[in-house]
């Protein structure tokens, strides 16, 4: 398989991150068989092949990426009727850039090796803003060999590419980051919070800090959200949620206490549970406003 000139990829899940990222596919060169759930999005239907399931992308493609929300949805595009396993043929790789179960991932792996194809987990982050500008971080796990045939079209969605270890590695480096994007989210929405009631500008806070020991990326991108509420999804609640979930569930599994984890999967589920499942995941900060009967800043 070449890694420069162009190839028959194959794409399936053209949501928020799934259709940038395709995207960039694109305007590589390459060409594009594409299936997703819901309306197909430009440029997928002029410039690429909508084809009407998995199977019919996989029969075409000689690399298959899938971007779909949990475990199911992947088992489902990789296993159900019409899917990817049946239309495989020997030498063809699967790439999943799917948030899901370290564990599950393992088990599809396996699978897809056993019909004589490469399979990659390849989980990303950096949220619609990395997607679009083809800037994500993407933690992989998969055979070495499998890996490097693949690089060159990773690092057309993103910076920062590394092979973690075996199958399944990639996902649990994916659950660790976002073990730390929740807690970091959850400390400057206190933060602000703290800082707001107690009769200081949350902005003027948050630029100062911006330039001492407690600046993050966090601090700099969601509290900014937090002070402008401005909560539109670039990752939404209910997917963090599933991330903390898998987060909680392999704790579980390997006898490992995450308590901050949990703290931060119950105040993600009581956003949920104010009706702000779609919104951005910044948005956590509406839990700890409600917690303290303060806003950090008022609309408008």
């Amino acid at each position: 398989m070449s890694t420069t000139a162009s190839q028959k990829i194959g794409f399936i899940g053209l949501g928020i991150m799934g259709a940038p990222m395709a995207g960039h596919l694109l305007d590589a060169g390459h060409t594009l068989f594409v299936n997703t759930q819901g309306p197909v999005p430009e440029p997928f239907t002029s410039r690429a092949t909508v084809c009407n399931t998995g199977a019919e992308v996989t029969k075409r493609a000689d690399v298959i990426f899938v971007m779909v929300p949990d475990t199911p949805d992947v088992e489902k595009v990789l296993f159900g009727e019409n899917g990817v396993a049946s239309a495989l043929a020997k030498g063809k790789t699967v790439v999943d850039c799917s948030s899901i179960d370290p564990i599950a991932t393992k088990g599809f792996a396996k699978r897809i090796e056993e019909l004589g194809c490469g399979y990659v987990d390849a989980p990303v982050s950096g949220g619609e803003v990395g997607a679009k500008a083809a800037s994500l971080t993407i933690m992989c796990g998969g055979d070495e060999g499998v890996f490097g045939r693949v690089r060159p079209l990773l690092e057309k969605m993103g910076k920062n590419v590394t092979l973690v270890g075996a199958a399944g590695d990639g996902q649990v480096c994916k659950v660790a980051n976002q073990i730390i994007v929740a807690l970091n989210i959850a400390a400057v929405g206190e933060a602000l919070v703290f800082a707001s009631k107690a009769g200081a500008d949350p902005a003027k806070v948050r630029q100062a800090l911006m330039g001492g020991f407690a600046s993050s990326r966090i601090l700099e991108v969601h509290g900014e959200r937090m002070i402008k509420r401005t909560f539109a999804p670039g990752f939404r609640i209910a997917l963090h949620q599933k991330d903390l979930n898998l987060a909680m569930q392999s704790a579980r599994a390997l006898g490992v206490a995450l308590p901050q984890t949990a703290g931060a999967a119950q105040l993600m589920n009581a956003c949920a549970a104010l009706g702000h499942g779609q919104d951005d995941h910044s948005a956590l900060v509406l839990a700890l406003e409600a917690l303290a009967q303060h806003p950090v800043a008022r609309e408008g």
